[in-house]
């Protein structure tokens, strides 16, 4: 049986969701901002067709920014993720297999669908039902292979005649359409890679489909192999149901200001443990390398500067916030400074192991503290309830080195206080 891919496409997320809560914005140009509201890491199609491009730094587009009436937000990820939460259970609910790519975009698995409905009218369905229920406009790309679907979801997001979804099962309709898509274009094709490829007389997502797959294996890589593949479609690229566990677990943020005094430092510190920790539960994995680091900003010119990082290994793995605080406190005593203006720190960990899958070291006493299992999990579970937060004294109380995110609008589905009003 033929394999179907869907690819499903939030349009300009971050901005789609800003704009949700504020009708009076439907025509307005908005962006939104990185960390500390540096940089333009989102843009409503309105702030594209200004030639605003994104990764600008603010400051460079105040001028345009005033002139064409830009609204901005600083990035509030609790409200980018619940929204995306219920896109992504909209679209379980239609496919039997959902692969969630990034927190934007998702593959649907509808190999078999085309025996029951038309795929033109179930991608027609999947966003009418996405747009109805969440107000978030999504494309629709579908075909045999999940390159061919992000190509598709390209043309549905660039061509307004497609009705945002394209069904791109049939082969003549592929050829077409990759002769007019620049290899820049197709998924997985870099930079650098592009530059080779035009070099050799691959200009075109076509041209790459022509290629001799040996010969481009040969001088780049198997992935390109399976790129030129894909492109003819021949499937090489199954869903990935199961999140692949990670490596490593960084946290890390450029402070709102810069840090002189040691307490608040030593603060965001463990904020950033405390969080590490609680994603390193989140993956059901036990940690026992853990690195703290601290630098200043080498952008300021004539200013001293310090960059320094420290790894630790523990007596055993852990995932206890209280064992990690611990390390990550003496280090940070170890490599601190005084009379250094810190831009950023961050905590790193690594070394993972799953639960009872480590040898424990005979000559030493277990110092697993009591009950720890239990109390991390209810700490857990009262933070993701809403109803309160809990946290350790060693963060602070009201931190003054927190990011700057001066254009933060409310949590408009994540905290009671804050749901929208309808006077």
């Amino acid at each position: 049986m033929q394999t179907v891919f869907a690819l499903v496409d939030c349009n300009n997320f971050y901005a789609s969701c800003e704009k949700l809560f504020r009708p009076d914005l439907k025509h307005t140009p908005v962006v939104v901002l990185s960390n500390n509201d540096g940089c333009i890491v989102a843009r409503s199609k309105e702030v594209k067709a200004l030639g605003i491009k994104m990764g600008v730094p603010m400051f460079q587009v105040q001028d345009e920014i005033r002139k064409h009436g830009i609204v901005c937000f600083s990035s509030n990820y609790a409200l980018y993720a619940d929204l995306s939460n219920r896109v992504m259970t909209i679209l379980e609910e239609e496919a039997p297999r959902v692969e969630v790519y990034s927190i934007d975009e998702a593959f649907m698995d509808l190999t078999g669908v085309n025996h029951v409905v038309d795929l033109l009218a179930f991608g027609k369905r999947v966003k009418a039902k996405v747009d109805q229920w969440t107000g978030i406009t999504v494309g629709v790309g579908i075909a045999p292979t999940k390159t061919l679907a992000k190509l598709a979801n390209h043309a549905a997001k660039k061509y307004p005649a497609t009705g945002a979804v394209v069904d791109l099962m049939d082969p003549d309709r592929q050829k077409r359409l990759l002769a007019l898509v620049d290899v820049s274009d197709v998924w997985g094709v870099g930079r650098r890679t592009t530059v080779k490829l035009k070099a050799r007389g691959v200009h075109t997502a076509l041209d790459l489909a022509n290629a001799d797959p040996k010969s481009i294996r040969s001088e780049f890589s198997v992935v390109l192999e399976r790129t030129i593949r894909e492109l003819n479609g021949v499937s090489c690229l199954d869903l990935e149901l199961v999140r692949p566990t990670k490596q490593q677990i960084i946290c890390s943020r450029s402070f709102g200001h810069k840090v002189t005094d040691k307490r608040e430092l030593r603060e965001a510190i463990a904020k950033y443990t405390t969080r590490a920790a609680e994603k390193l539960r989140g993956e059901k994995r036990l940690c026992r390398v853990i690195s703290v680091f601290i630098r200043t900003s080498p952008f300021i010119p004539n200013e001293p500067q310090y960059s320094k990082t420290l790894s630790a290994e523990l007596p055993s793995p852990t995932d206890d916030t209280r064992d990690l605080l611990d390390v990550t406190e003496a280090i940070f005593h170890h490599i601190y400074r005084a009379g250094f203006r810190y831009a950023k720190g961050g905590v790193m960990l690594a070394d993972f192991y799953e639960h009872g899958a480590f040898q424990q070291d005979l000559f030493r006493l277990n110092n697993t503290k009591r009950n720890s299992k239990a109390m991390m999990s209810v700490v857990d579970r009262i933070n993701r309830s809403g109803l309160g937060n809990v946290f350790f004294a060693s963060q602070g109380v009201s931190p003054q080195w927190s990011m700057k995110r001066e254009y933060l609008s409310p949590a408009y589905t994540t905290k009671w206080d804050e749901l929208p009003k309808v006077f």
